[in-house]
């Protein structure tokens, strides 16, 4: 009986992860996964495993067009709040992380596009 309790567990948890996956983020989360990547915005270089993990989470959570502009509205929004952003490092930010996250990374993005 206690292993069947165990499995039930265990499966309640394996759907409550997987629902978490794909769900919609506001803009809050969309910064706190950004801030790890503040110096690399800043100075250029190489991103942190953290940085990366923070883009990876947004790619994760931003499956549909419309979820990607919310997304891309957020970033657009965050960037123009720090007074000093490497342009060419924000719009190399997914491919040094290896993410393909299809929103732009830029004070200047037109996010309807």
């Amino acid at each position: 009986m206690k292993s069947i309790a165990v499995a039930v567990i265990l499966a309640v948890a394996m759907v409550a992860f997987m629902a978490e996956t794909g769900r919609a983020i506001d803009c809050s989360q969309v910064k706190a996964f950004l801030v790890p990547c503040v110096s690399y915005l800043a100075n250029g270089g190489n991103p942190t495993p953290e940085c990366c993990k923070g883009v990876s989470n947004i790619q994760k959570n931003t499956p549909t067009v419309a979820q990607r502009q919310d997304a891309c509205q957020c970033i657009k929004d965050a960037a123009s709040l720090l007074p000093k952003i490497d342009e060419t490092a924000a719009s190399n930010l997914p491919a040094a992380c290896k993410v393909q996250i299809n929103i732009p990374i830029s004070k200047d993005t037109d996010c309807k596009s």
